[in-house]
Order: structure tokens, then sequence, then C-alpha cells
């Protein structure tokens, strides 16, 4: 990919869709457009099972006729289908009703500097190579231990692409970005028991990734530490939220705190802000601009300048998350948060797991979660999940079938530590996260 042809090419899409957009009627239009290339090989107990190449591309536009919105998309870039496509916008904005909050943000507002945030580093990968590395991530894993008796495979995926976002106030820019990984999960049995587990990485840069022998090693290790699972009998406990299921509970936060949870008042972090939601050792905080991190960018999906931010401050809610438009359904400035947060990070305590574990004592690890169990409007939480009894700081035995319960406004308050072992893999870092007790429903 010819990076800056090919982002100019782009970008003079997005300027001859605005304008289109333009000719026929709106008052102002956004419109963003993506292409993307990749290579995602799977094998499977030694052979290939799938290798698939990737080429997609697509445009979305939304144009406004005043106050009245429309939007529309495409993944054919000709232009008759440009010309077509803004014309199912434009219809659908006539026949729209006013919305008085709708609308560009404000010119001014709008990002006016760059940086290269080192995002694009393309892996010069081919099938038979990254054939080879998902065979032998997954050898690494069925040979670990004699109990390791079925795989679910392990993949290899590369991926590179370029976005483009301009609006009619003038913004336009595009960039490209690359994204590679690699996976494995595997089955155990003992006793008639079966049990699944897996590990991933993932990075910018492939010289980040994990080895593919460590990924493979990871997910059988994980899975063998499974076997010989059981219930417990209900009771309350003190819970270890490891770091790799922790970043759940910040984004259940993260959620209540943004403008469209909160103008339609389906959050129970309603009114919050200045408020104490967490005790006084925690700090969340974004780092947009991190060189080749995951979460990193300049803008926000609306073109409004990212920047670091400090969200939560001794355990005082200092801002919330909102777009141009639930900003001004509140009656508040937009925090450049269209899209989500960016690198959002937790402070981490001096313990790392194995310290956290003698600091709980007696209580529940959980390694895993399952279903969606969270009120957004009340708090409740309840999911199914499974990890590890401990007693006197140590792993006893695995556990599953079990639920666990609590009210997220109350287990907030109640978070004892947050570990350094810090989970970099997504867009939320964060350590694993003891919480003083909640309830566990079991046999």
């Amino acid at each position: 990919m010819q990076n800056q042809e090919e982002i100019s090419r782009l970008e003079t899409t997005i300027h001859d869709l605005l304008l289109e957009a333009k000719n026929q009627g709106a008052t102002s239009a956004d419109a963003s457009l993506s292409v993307d290339t990749g290579l995602s090989v799977n094998a499977r107990l030694g052979d290939v099972e799938t290798i698939e190449h990737h080429c997609s591309q697509g445009l979305g536009i939304t144009v406004y006729f005043n106050q009245k919105k429309g939007s529309a998309s495409s993944t054919d870039l000709s232009p008759q289908s440009i010309k077509e496509t803004v014309t199912a916008a434009c219809s659908i904005a006539r026949y729209a009703s006013e919305d008085p909050y709708a609308g560009l943000p404000d010119a001014e507002k709008l990002a006016t500097e760059f940086k290269d945030l080192d995002l694009y580093h393309p892996w010069d990968l081919n099938a038979q190579d990254a054939i080879d590395l998902a065979i032998s991530c997954e050898d690494s894993a069925r040979q670990y231990h004699s109990d390791i008796s079925n795989s679910e495979g392990a993949s290899v995926d590369t991926y590179q692409g370029i976005r483009v976002f301009g609006n009619s106030l003038g913004f336009l820019h595009g960039y490209a970005s690359t994204r590679h990984s690699i996976s494995c999960s595997v089955l155990g049995e003992r006793d008639g028991n079966m049990e699944r587990d897996y590990w991933y990485s993932v990075a910018r840069k492939h010289e980040d990734l994990d080895s593919v022998e460590l990924v493979g090693t990871k997910a059988a290790q994980r899975t063998i530490q499974r076997l010989g699972a059981r219930s417990l009998s209900t009771r309350k406990s003190p819970v270890l939220y490891s770091a790799e299921v922790a970043s759940g509970l910040i984004g259940s936060f993260l959620g209540a705190i943004s403008g469209g949870s909160l103008y339609r008042k389906s959050s129970f972090l309603l009114d919050s802000l200045d408020t104490k939601i967490f005790p006084d050792f925690i700090n969340l905080y974004e780092q947009p601009h991190l060189p080749g991190a995951l979460g990193s960018a300049c803008y926000d999906a609306e073109g409004l300048p990212t920047k670091a931010n400090k969200i939560v401050t001794d355990g005082i809610l200092n801002s919330y998350l909102l777009s141009t438009y639930s900003a001004r359904k509140l009656a508040m400035q937009s925090t450049g948060h269209a899209g989500g947060v960016h690198n959002l990070c937790i402070n981490a305590g001096e313990n790392d797991l194995s310290q956290l574990l003698k600091q709980m004592n007696t209580g529940l690890l959980v390694t895993e979660l399952m279903g969606q169990g969270v009120n957004p409007v009340t708090g409740d939480y309840s999911r199914g999940a499974s990890g590890f009894w401990v007693e006197q700081g140590e792993i006893q035995y695995p556990v599953q079938e079990i639920t666990i319960a609590g009210n997220l406004k109350d287990m907030y308050q109640h978070i004892l530590a947050v570990g350094n072992d810090i989970d970099y893999r997504g867009n939320i870092r964060t350590g694993s996260i003891l919480i003083e007790e909640m309830a566990i429903a079991g046999e």
C-alpha cells in the first residue's frame, strides 16, 4: 500500500463526496472512508483449516438539512455509487424530524494538529509463513501436557488499513494503521472432565507480539489448570479479577459516564460529577497519544482533538465522556469522546498477581466471565464466572458453574487494590482488581 498516495486519493474521494452532498442541498455533512487489507490463517490439529485474504472498503456519509439528519453507507467507491449514496442520505434527511441538538461540531473546536502516532507497521507475511507460525503455536500447546486432548486451533492474523474522515467545515485527514495477532485455544481432559482455555497476543508491530511458542504454552497451561474444576457453596468472599477480565469492570464504569447513557437517564451514575466513585488511591486517565498503542488517536470520531485527560482523580469523577450531540443534550461541552476513550489507564499498585492473592488470603480469583448480567440503570451486577478458590494466599482448586453478584457502585467503593500486572492488549489498560466482598452463588 503506497500510503501517502493512497491517503491522498481517498481524501479526494471524501472531498468529492462532501461536494456532492452540498450540490444536493445539504447544509452540512461529514463522511468517513476506510480501505483494509489483511491475511488470516487458522490451523487445527497440525493442518491448515482456513486461509483468508481480506480486502474491504466502505464509506459512510451523514448529511444535515439544517437540523434534519440522514445517513447512508456503501462498499462501492465508484463515482456513480458515491452519488447514489449521497442521494440516499439526503432523502432520509428530508423526511427526518427536526432535532435541535443535531449537527456538526463547532468549527473552531476541530483538531488542527496531527502527530505521527507510530501506528503503521506492516508485516511482510506470506500465507506459508503464517501457516508455519500457526502450526508451531498449536504444537506448543498440544505438546505441553499429556492431558491436552484436542484443539480448537491456532490463528495468525495481520491487518493494515487507511481511514479518512472529513466534514464540510474543512476538516479532512487520513492515516494508516496496522494490527497483528496470534491466538490459540486447546482442550484438556482428565477423569472424564473436559475444559478449554485460550491465550492471545496483539500489537501494532509484529515484533511486539509474544512468540508463538509462548502463546501456545500459555493457552495449554491455562487449560490444564482448569481441569478438576468444581462448584462452590453459596457464600460471600473477597473477589480478585485477573487483569484480562478486570477491564470489563472499568468498561461498565465508562458506559455509565457516557453521554448517551446520561441523557437517556439510563445510568446508575447520573449526576455524579465531582462525587466520589472509587477509593482515594484510584486514578483513571487517558493517554491518547502513546506511540504505537492500540487505542491511540489524534482525534475522535467527529474530528475533535483527543487529549490527555484525568477522568477520575483520587477516586472523584472529574469528567463525563461526551460527544457533540450528547453534550448539547446535557447543556455541556463535548469532551472529545465521540467513539469512546483512547488508551484508558488505571494507576497500578505495587503488587503483582501472586502478591494480591496473599493480600486477599481467602477468596475467589476470577479468570473468565460469562453472560451480560449488568443493569446499566441500577448498577446491579450478576455474571457467570470461573476461576480458582484461594486459601492462605495460595490457589487450592479450580472452580466453575458459579455466579458472582453485587452492585457496581458498592463494588467500586470497595476496591482494595489494583495490581501491576497490566494487560496492554486493548484500549483499557488495567492490572488485576481486588474487591473486598461479593456474593457467590453456587451449589
